[in-house]
């Protein structure tokens, strides 16, 4: 029989884990397996080439006012909301992201080092 896995305890800020609680109801995960998901996803973000300056305004923007769409603002803000989820969902989203990062890591090996 293979070992279990081992756990420890941690503590986390009660506002992450109502956060995880949340968003682990939509997901229909438990609060420690959607806590997992996201460490993994930051990890696997860091190991894509993910810089500092890159992580610290992804955190800003997600710390800032939740994400509401208005439906019927207009029908441009419709059409440009439908398309950003196509994307999203096709994952041209995700691969224009790593353009992104791999422009950024080129042009911070590029750039002088600072004396």
């Amino acid at each position: 029989m293979p070992d279990a896995p081992s756990f420890v305890s941690v503590k986390l800020p009660a506002a992450l884990v109502n956060q995880a609680r949340e968003a682990a109801q939509t997901m229909r995960r438990s609060v420690a397996s959607q806590v997992e998901y996201w460490a993994t996803l930051g990890k696997a973000l860091e190991q894509a080439g993910l810089t500092t300056h890159d992580s610290h305004a992804l955190i800003a923007r997600q710390e800032r006012a939740p994400y509401t769409v208005t439906p019927g603002l207009s029908p441009e803000t419709d059409e440009l909301h439908h398309h950003v989820l196509a994307l999203a969902k096709s994952g041209a989203l995700a691969d224009r992201a790593q353009q992104a990062v791999a422009v950024n890591k080129g042009r911070r090996a590029k750039a002088p080092k600072a004396a």
